[in-house]
């Protein structure tokens, strides 16, 4: 596990443990449950497989790697853009510390639009799952990077078979592609961000995609930047792609999601 890992897990134990304390989590369960019960399931996995470029559009404040992106936005506004601008969902980051995220942006963008929310955020726990369905996400990231195989396996069986939310499992080398593999995983999100180095390559999504499971959908993350890119990507077998820094830098979200999404296949306008 890299030293940024390492830190966010640290970070987030310590935030959890106040949480844990300040919750029931017996009636955490049943309200994310009662919430699951009364919401359409598995709307990611839907969304993706329309025949045009699949863009999940992140709200995203800051990273570790680039600092402060962009702390200014208005997370209401910037949901409703994306889904103007034609996203086939959109991620919340969640994460507090290093990302300047919160669960009240998710509610927030929850609130006012009708697009597949996925929670980004750093989860190792079976509160976590509880917390994201209780919160109205869709769809939760497991990376499996920071899982043992017995923890990854679990965590998706809650997410799956209990409160059947959409499962992101981010993978960043043929080894965890193989361990999304053995889950069966049904979306693998190809990350082509290095966790040591920080830097970013395509070459990571290109190599990878030849070694997709079967039947799974497959989405790129980090790095993309032009619609050339999505369209070389989405000809190798790519279902989506996650975008967030790029959208977040620009000066209107809406319009530069317009760019890379609009034009898609069977639209000529």
């Amino acid at each position: 596990m890299s030293n940024f890992l390492s830190e966010i897990i640290g970070l987030k134990k310590k935030r959890l443990e106040k949480t844990k304390s300040q919750h029931d989590f017996d009636e955490l369960k049943k309200s994310a449950i009662v919430r699951r019960a009364n919401t359409k399931h598995h709307v990611l996995h839907e969304a993706l497989q329309r025949n045009q470029i699949n863009i999940i559009a992140e709200i995203k404040r800051a990273s570790p790697s680039k600092g402060v992106i962009n702390d200014k936005i208005n997370v209401a506004e910037v949901a409703r853009s994306y889904e103007n601008g034609g996203a086939c969902a959109i991620s919340v980051l969640t994460e507090e510390d290093r990302f300047k995220g919160s669960l009240e942006d998710l509610g927030t963008a929850r609130s006012v639009v009708n697009l597949p929310i996925l929670q980004k955020d750093f989860i190792f726990d079976d509160f976590q799952i509880y917390e994201a369905a209780d919160a109205g996400a869709d769809v939760v990231l497991l990376i499996a990077a920071m899982l043992d195989d017995k923890n990854l396996a679990n965590l998706y069986r809650l997410a799956e078979e209990v409160l059947e939310l959409d499962i992101l499992v981010e993978v960043h080398n043929l080894e965890e592609l193989e361990r999304a593999k053995s889950i069966n995983a049904k979306i693998i999100g190809i990350n082509n961000r290095d966790l040591h180095s920080f830097k970013v390559t395509l070459d990571v999504s290109h190599k990878l995609i030849k070694y997709a499971p079967k039947g799974a959908l497959m989405i790129a993350e980090s790095g993309l930047q032009t619609r050339e890119d999505l369209l070389e990507l989405r000809e190798l077998g790519f279902a989506g792609f996650l975008i967030g820094e790029t959208l977040m830098r620009s000066g209107n979200v809406e319009e530069e999601l317009r760019k890379l999404a609009t034009n898609n296949t069977n639209n000529t306008n």
